[in-house]
């Protein structure tokens, strides 16, 4: 019964039977016509005995005989149009691209020239770039003043954007670097037997601290033959920045300083990209452009199986007609 009420999955292998099912408005018709044809008939001075012997009787059931038979032709008229389950299974082979998302989150990430601020919208365009790559392993990178790996290679996306959803200012220790984020990420991917190997480097500032320069570490990439597109963050002049002081939070204008020569040369050397994003909207763009350049290679082959649904019906239109005959010549047989 299940398979006859999954309609999303039920077919037909033969439709044009189902046109039998305009006959029975068409029995339905010619029963009660003969019904009130004119019949033989006699007077009588109260039939007030019949009614009870009629009312008492078989032939208040006869009704019976025809709802079998409406029964029956429905059946049949469905059973002769094939009715089959129908289930696609898929087999998808997918040439994935693995990347990391090595994301700043030193202090000037706070800044609020994007809406709530820079962290909040990079996560949430990290977040809907996830989400557009489902046949890909992706991992996670922070970095500050050092480098923290949050979440490694991974085709688990979920877990992958829980890790992305808890990033938060003062996870590790304050400073920018970025040759620290880099050898991180590129550590990540050393191992990996992916056709394309890809690094989202996202950044605010200068790298002021870290045990190993940003030069190092893109030569260490390109050894590894890994792509990294760059992408510098903030407006261009000054941003407002909360800052902490004896008075508490204050704001304070504070010049944007973004290493864009450092930032074009490693895109450059490794076959990728610099983007410069100064807005919520040119964030977001910069990460669709960035999903259209690194497409992933899916074949999907479906199957689809059938399953026939006709033998129980073909077996109710069976049963009815033989009890509709049964009844007719046994039960009501003395009945005219």
């Amino acid at each position: 019964m299940k398979l006859f009420l999954d309609w999303k999955h039920l077919t037909f292998a033969q439709p044009v039977f189902l046109a039998l099912l305009l006959l029975i408005p068409l029995m339905i018709w010619w029963q009660k016509r003969s019904r009130n044809k004119g019949t033989p008939a006699f007077r009588l001075t109260s039939v007030a005995g019949i009614d009870a012997a009629i009312a008492g009787g078989k032939a208040r059931y006869r009704p019976v005989l025809f709802a079998l038979r409406i029964i029956a032709v429905m059946a049949l008229s469905v059973a002769l149009a094939r009715p089959q389950s129908s289930n696609t299974t898929e087999n998808i082979d997918s040439e994935g691209i693995d990347i990391v998302v090595a994301m700043d989150v030193s202090g000037s990430m706070i800044a609020e020239d994007f809406k709530p601020n820079r962290i909040e919208a990079a996560k949430s365009v990290a977040l809907k770039f996830v989400d557009q790559r489902p046949g890909d392993r992706i991992g996670l990178v922070i970095f500050s003043g050092e480098s923290f790996t949050m979440c490694p290679i991974t085709i688990d996306h979920n877990v992958l954007k829980e890790q992305i959803s808890q990033i938060k200012n003062g996870m590790i220790t304050d400073g920018t670097s970025i040759g620290m984020g880099l050898a991180t990420a590129v550590d990540r991917l050393r191992h990996s037997v992916a056709k394309s190997k890809v690094i989202i480097l996202m950044t605010d500032g200068v790298n002021n601290t870290g045990l190993i320069d940003p030069l190092t570490a893109l030569e260490i990439a390109k050894a590894f033959k890994i792509k990294v597109y760059t992408i510098g963050v903030g407006t261009n002049g000054q941003a407002v920045v909360p800052v902490r002081t004896p008075l508490g939070i204050q704001k304070q204008m504070q010049p944007v300083e973004i290493d864009e020569p450092l930032l074009r040369k490693i895109a450059a050397e490794t076959n990728g990209r610099y983007y410069r994003a100064t807005g919520n909207k040119a964030l977001d763009d910069v990460y669709k452009e960035i999903d259209k350049l690194e497409k992933t290679k899916v074949d999907i082959t479906s199957y689809k199986h059938y399953a026939e649904l006709f033998f129980p019906l073909a077996l109710i239109a069976v049963i009815c007609l033989a009890l509709e005959m049964l009844l007719r010549y046994t039960i009501f047989k003395s009945i005219t």
